[in-house]
């Protein structure tokens, strides 16, 4: 895989992690509730431009220090350089699995976090950017698996600190930005919106898992089994 394909896989992770059922209502409630009372669309705009940037922020920073620290420690390195392509496979068709909901587990919420988010919804601009820094936090099932799963093992391979990190942001980011012009222009075409967008996810999230999983099996035969 080139590193080009590599930017384009953790963009793509990004979006499909912001488009996930939980993440996207979290997203559209989020910014709907803090754009209640905003009598310009500029101000709308600029309210989901920082939540979205809360958003980058935490995802990029949270996998520059698991990815700097995986590739710093000298054990953690060499255990990664033996046996990553061995442990890459069947962590990549679990990451599959879950996207395919055939792997169900219920995250509790964390109360610090919650607090955190109720404390912000009022701080205006600056409660807007840290809303979406605490929302990245408040990882769903899916999300997880992508972010971890997926996200993690392809910077660690490429040894991209940053860059991959900070696509995989943009990708959250990109869908809701979109919202915030959705809600300042159609704001009555929400909900509609809001159907499409779960119909469209699941075949995506399907095709995604699917591929991610024939990747795993390819992976695994010819690593652990020496098969191909």
């Amino acid at each position: 895989m080139s590193f080009w394909l590599a930017i384009t896989s953790s963009l793509w992770l990004g979006i499909l992690t912001s488009i996930s059922p939980c993440p996207l209502a979290t997203n559209i409630a989020a910014i709907s509730y803090m754009s209640r009372g905003l009598k310009h669309s500029k101000h709308v705009l600029i309210t989901g431009a920082l939540y979205s940037i809360g958003r980058i922020i935490s995802y990029s920073l949270l996998g520059t220090l698991i990815v700097f620290a995986g590739l710093s420690i000298s054990t953690t390195s060499f255990f990664l350089q033996k046996y990553m392509y061995i442990a890459l496979g069947p962590l990549l068709i679990v990451t599959g699995m879950f996207l395919l909901e055939l792997i169900v587990i219920n995250i509790p919420r964390n109360s610090f976090l919650t607090k955190l988010q109720d404390r912000l919804k009022n701080k205006g601009y600056l409660g807007a950017l840290g809303l979406g820094i605490v929302f990245a936090l408040a990882f769903c099932p899916i999300s997880a698996a992508l972010f971890f799963g997926g996200l993690i093992p392809l910077a660690i391979e490429y040894k991209s600190t940053m860059v991959l990190p900070s696509m995989f942001g943009l990708g959250t980011a990109i869908p809701v930005f979109a919202f915030s012009i959705v809600i300042v222009f159609a704001g009555k075409s929400i909900s509609k919106l809001f159907n499409n967008i779960k119909t469209i996810e699941v075949w995506l999230r399907t095709a995604t898992g699917v591929v991610i999983i024939l990747v795993g099996i390819y992976l695994s035969l010819t690593y652990i089994f020496r098969l191909l």
